[in-house]
């Protein structure tokens, strides 16, 4: 099954293309903004790479979230397209569950839990083990996310952009746990998270875990 994916969600640019477990195409670059700039390109770039016609792909996936409220609506709006114009199936996978499976496969642990700053002393936050997610998606103060984390039993792998973090009050706390050199979500992560998910018709829709900052005036 051949696959394209992209991910502009959080502080980087990715996109990746695979058929099955072969690697055609992977494009990964860290920036803080400029991702509506660079992801066209890039998905042309990793098609060129990968030497297929988009109508020769099987799926499409995307990260949905939690993310920047630009970022996410980029790979968002860009991937829908794309789906309408080649009518293949698109797959919405977390952020969180990206990062957490890459440090997974990295750590050979036991579960993985991701942590992104989301500023205001608070952080996305989600733990998975080789079995699946433990718990949905959810924003939470580092207090919290240290207390669910030093509960597993096992080795514990930490990710994103609050694992230093987590790691110092985790070893306040004596739970040991170790870092991965994951940051930031991956597209080669999307697409092998995707190809394994269900099939669904359901529109993807953006993952917001926070309220928006914006409000409509009083009457």
């Amino acid at each position: 099954m051949k696959i394209l994916a992209a991910d502009t969600a959080l502080g980087a640019c990715s996109v990746a293309v695979l058929d099955g477990d072969k690697i055609l195409a992977h494009i990964f670059e860290p920036m803080a903004r400029g991702h509506a700039e660079a992801l066209a390109p890039m998905v042309e770039s990793a098609m060129g790479q990968a030497k297929i016609a988009f109508s020769a792909l099987d799926r499409l996936a995307v990260t949905t979230g939690p993310g920047t409220f630009t970022g996410q609506r980029v790979g968002l709006a860009f991937m829908r397209g794309l789906r309408l114009a080649l009518k293949k199936p698109l797959i919405g996978i977390t952020t969180l569950e990206a990062m957490a499976a890459a440090a997974l496969n990295e750590s050979k642990a036991d579960y993985a839990a991701a942590l992104h700053d989301a500023k205001r002393g608070e952080f996305y936050f989600q733990i998975a083990s080789r079995d699946g997610a433990l718990f949905a998606p959810r924003i939470a103060m580092l207090d919290e996310a240290i207390e669910a984390i030093a509960g597993l039993s096992g080795k514990i792998a930490l990710a994103g952009t609050g694992a230093n973090a987590a790691l110092s009050g985790l070893r306040e706390r004596g739970t040991a746990a170790m870092m991965t050199g994951i940051a930031e979500p991956d597209a080669l992560w999307v697409a092998r998270l995707a190809l394994k998910a269900p099939q669904s018709d359901a529109p993807v829709r953006p993952l917001y875990l926070r309220a928006p900052d914006a409000r409509l005036p009083s009457p």
